[in-house]
């Protein structure tokens, strides 16, 4: 695979945001959540943005009453969530699959979440060779951990992969690894994220063959 005339041998992808559809939906979540809990801090769902669960609970939910309600809370929202693709997503992972490119799966979510994911997607596993979570890493982004165990998972130099990523936090992260980045401009203005990443496009089926595009 080429991207502007680099050759890219793996790929790794974030997940919410640039596969599934659902930065949109957790972002009315952490929304209500701040304009509850942290009224203080009106940029409250912005801020916590790419970051793993367990440094969001670090950060704000540090009591066992207050732990034990974003648990909940949490939950019983994902339990609802529509996990649809991004546009271009599945197009741009079938390509993937047919060229053999191997491909990792790099989210701040927990194993938890993914279990829900693949409960309601059962062919979403099968598009990655390699799944890393928050579970898996030490930091999360911005910190480039995630960037790296995914590339040790394939198997493949980091400064031979590109990364997909959508938010600030997970483009840093990305940078900081080392990986060729693209910047999916789905849940950020382009010229946000602009700045962060090597290639910028609207949808992942941009980046696409025009003979291989759906």
């Amino acid at each position: 695979m080429t991207i502007q005339g680099r050759q890219i041998r793996a790929v790794l992808m974030d997940c919410d945001g640039v596969v599934l559809d659902t930065e949109g939906q957790y972002s009315r979540f952490w929304g209500r959540v701040g304009r509850e809990r942290f009224p203080n801090v009106p940029d409250f769902a912005t801020r916590i943005k790419g970051q793993t669960l367990v440094q969001i609970k670090a950060d704000y939910f540090r009591t066992q009453e207050d732990l034990g309600w974003i648990d909940r809370e949490l939950d019983a929202f994902e339990r609802r969530m529509d996990y649809t693709y991004i546009h271009g997503a599945e197009a741009f992972l079938r390509y993937l699959r047919r060229e053999g490119i191997p491909v990792a799966l790099v989210t701040s979510s927990d194993h938890a979440k993914m279990e829900k994911v693949y409960g309601r997607r059962p062919e979403f596993r099968a598009y990655f060779d390699a799944v890393i979570t928050a579970e898996d890493v030490r930091r999360s982004k911005p910190e480039p951990d995630c960037f790296l165990r995914g590339a040790a998972a394939l198997g493949v130099p980091v400064g031979e992969c590109v990364a997909v990523e959508d938010s600030p936090n997970g483009l840093r992260a990305a940078r900081r690894s080392g990986a060729f980045v693209v910047g999916l401009a789905t849940t950020c203005p382009a010229e946000v994220i602009v700045p962060l990443a090597d290639v910028v496009v609207d949808a992942l089926d941009d980046l696409l063959p025009d003979d291989s595009r759906e």
